[in-house]
This record gives C-alpha cells, sequence and structure tokens, in this order.
C-alpha cells in the first residue's frame, strides 16, 4: 500500500541488519519529533541531525517525511490487533459490559502510547490525503467490522452503528486529557463511552 518495505531500500536493495537498524533508527526519531513539531513543521535534515546522520542517508529508506510518518501509522494501526480479542462472544448482562470497559480503556491506552503518530495521521486524513485515509481505514476496518458483526439486527445498521461507536471511542480516547481538565475523570470517559457502547451492541 504504502510502496515500502522494511527489508528494502528505496533503490530495491536488500537491507542488512546495519540498514534496517538505521532506518528503525529515522523512524523513531520521526516519531519523537512528531511530539514537539507538526509534519509541515518537520524537515528531512531535523530527523537525521537527531540521529547523527545525513539527509541522504534519510533519503535512503524514504521519499520524504510524509512517507516516513506512513510508516509509522501503519506500523502503529496494527498494533490495535489485540482488542479485536475483546469482540467475541457474548456480549449480554455484566460480561459484556466489562468487555465494552476493557475495549474502552484499550483504545485509551493505545491512543496515549501513540499519540503523535495517531494525531498526524487523522489530521491529514481529515485534511484530505487519500495516503493517510487509506491507513486510517485500514487500522479502523478491523474493529469496526468486527463490532458490526455483535451489532443485532433491527432499527440499527449494523456497520453504521458499529462505524459511530468506532468514531466515538476513536475521538475520546483522543481528547480524554482535555476532558480531564473539566472534571471528567479518566474513569468516567471510560464508563460512560464503555455504557454507550454497551447499550448499542446489546440493543438494550
Amino acid at each position: 500500500m504504502l510502496g515500502v518495505t522494511e527489508d528494502l531500500a528505496l533503490d530495491g536493495r536488500q537491507l542488512g541488519k546495519r540498514g534496517a537498524a538505521t532506518r528503525r533508527r529515522l523512524l523513531d526519531a520521526t516519531s519523537q519529533l512528531l511530539e514537539s513539531r507538526g509534519i509541515r513543521d518537520l524537515r528531512v535534515v531535523d530527523i537525521a541531525r537527531e540521529v547523527g546522520t545525513s539527509p541522504a542517508t534519510f533519503y535512503q529508506y524514504f521519499r520524504d517525511v510524509e512517507e516516513a510518518v506512513l510508516v509509522l501509522a501503519a506500523e502503529v494501526g496494527e498494533e490495535s490487533a489485540p482488542l479485536l480479542q475483546l469482540l467475541t462472544g457474548d456480549w449480554q448482562g455484566p460480561v459484556g459490559l466489562e468487555k465494552a470497559r476493557r475495549l474502552v480503556d484499550g483504545f485509551i491506552v493505545f491512543w496515549d502510547a501513540h499519540r503523535a503518530v495517531l494525531r498526524t495521521r487523522n489530521l491529514a486524513a481529515q485534511e484530505g490525503d487519500q495516503r493517510f485515509r487509506n491507513v486510517r481505514n485500514s487500522s479502523l476496518r478491523p474493529v469496526t467490522e468486527a463490532l458490526a458483526r455483535i451489532v443485532p439486527p433491527g432499527e440499527l445498521s449494523p456497520i453504521a452503528a458499529a462505524s459511530a461507536l468506532v468514531a466515538m471511542m476513536e475521538r475520546m480516547a483522543a481528547f480524554h486529557i482535555d476532558l480531564e481538565s473539566l472534571g471528567a475523570s479518566r474513569a468516567d470517559v471510560v464508563e460512560t463511552v464503555a455504557q454507550i457502547v454497551h447499550r448499542t451492541v446489546t440493543a438494550s
């Protein structure tokens, strides 16, 4: 999808252990620098300087800063896979509500761990960059589809309901710190969103 693979340089050469390590250091530096500046303010020379190498080295692995961020976003998206384990089995009653709490809490933990990359991904997607939209959709689609399978058919469209729930969980995870500054604790956020999720998927 991105045209960039972990084991190849841009010129198609197979990466050795040293090359793979350099590529990883460049990605880690990009992620770290995104914590303090936006993607449009981040330059290749900044990333190279952080790693202690030259811009020419960066261009051996990535065409530009955006491509490095796309790789990071794709990697981060794969880390949401454990959430899928919660979207199985019975969701009725107290057991289902506890699953909903763990799902919402998992979204928050996921966002807190990767906030800079996820924020950058979503902003670029909202601004119309199709590459970032594709990465975001690929990340969220498995959770959305799994949720849709447990939403009972009826007045609600399962896929529309699941999409709305995922959008809500992601938004609340992204801004839970702001809500906490207004007086809603993290536990309040988890419980409120979990209750909405549980009631939707159980039609209760």
